[in-house]
């Protein structure tokens, strides 16, 4: 065999294998869950994000760099390698009213700008916790520990979001904050523990003391309310049926008034008779016509009770 025919040969093996590194390295494939940026002599060209077989110029032209597109979770506060549930020192916080508190989270984000993300920082996820840690310390440190611990996390869930999301568009790495879940907030040792336990119970009991107390003093207002009401409306119907008397007793007055102007005398007896009946009822009046010198007694009732029936006479006579 010639050396001619080897080094043809040997052209068309590499020729061939050539072929095939071409035909394997020019096309590449993407998953529902991923997304790729087109690296053209290493600048970022396009971002491909629709799943499926696609071409692309052969390595060391282009490459590709796949990422996910999915939702993922930072853990802050656990340790590497530790066990389940177990915090790391950074955990530990100082409330703004100087407690000391252990504290960690669960941060949901995206890769939203692949460009970004591949060439803005050399770690981006590093980038992510550092912010998450800043952010957290930061929000803890202006809370009271009383929120912290009870009905305050929903509102230092929402600080830290926001907080985050304003360093990580400054930062601007690509990547977006979908949510922010605090896990647990709570004191450093046991005993810490217990005091702060007593205290929430010592001001429950006083919340529990002064609803009962508002709600006692709103019935006995309602109640007073109520009385006065019913006072005030008395008193007006006192007042209307006390008006319209005394407009009766005007026009009675002003007819007697006419009636005196008519005849004075006999109006004068006519009231003088009818004042006795009403200060002396019952009582039987006797007008005399004489000086009135001498008393008269006339036991006229009287001797109308002792005298005798007819029926008691008849029988008398029996």
């Amino acid at each position: 065999m010639s050396l001619k025919r080897i080094y043809a040969a040997v052209g068309a093996a590499i020729a061939g294998v050539i072929l095939l590194f071409v035909l394997f390295t020019s096309w590449y494939t993407l998953d529902e869950s991923d997304q790729a940026v087109i690296l053209t002599f290493g600048k970022a060209e396009e971002t491909v994000t629709d799943s499926g077989l696609h071409f692309k110029l052969p390595w060391p032209i282009q490459k590709v760099e796949k990422l996910a597109k999915e939702t993922k979770s930072l853990e802050f506060g656990y340790k590497e390698g530790g066990d389940e549930g177990e915090l790391s020192d950074e955990t530990k916080m100082i409330t703004g009213d100087e407690n000391i508190v252990l504290a960690d989270l669960v941060v949901q984000w995206r890769i939203t700008d692949p460009k970004k993300y591949l060439f803005n920082a050399d770690n981006p996820e590093e980038v992510l916790y550092d912010a998450t840690s800043a952010s957290l310390r930061s929000i803890i440190g202006s809370s009271k520990i009383d929120d912290a611990l009870t009905s305050g996390k929903a509102e230092i869930e929402g600080n830290v979001r926001e907080l985050l999301t304003s360093l990580m568009e400054k930062y601007d790495v690509g990547i977006s904050i979908l949510a922010v879940k605090l896990k647990d907030v709570e004191l450093p040792n046991e005993e810490v523990r217990s005091a702060f336990t007593a205290v929430t119970d010592a001001r429950e009991t006083m919340n529990t003391k002064l609803n009962e107390a508002k709600k006692y003093e709103n019935q006995r207002m309602n109640e007073a309310e109520g009385e006065r009401s019913a006072i005030i409306s008395k008193a007006e119907g006192e007042k209307a049926a006390r008006l319209e008397t005394a407009r009766g007793d005007v026009a009675v007055f002003n007819e007697l008034y006419t009636e005196y102007k008519n005849s004075p005398d006999v109006t004068r007896e006519r009231l003088t008779i009818e004042t006795l009946e009403q200060v002396l009822p019952g009582t039987e009046i006797y007008i005399m016509n004489d000086d009135g010198n001498t008393m008269k007694y006339f036991p006229i009732r009287t001797m109308e009770k002792e005298a005798p029936k007819p029926s008691e006479n008849t029988e008398g006579d029996e």
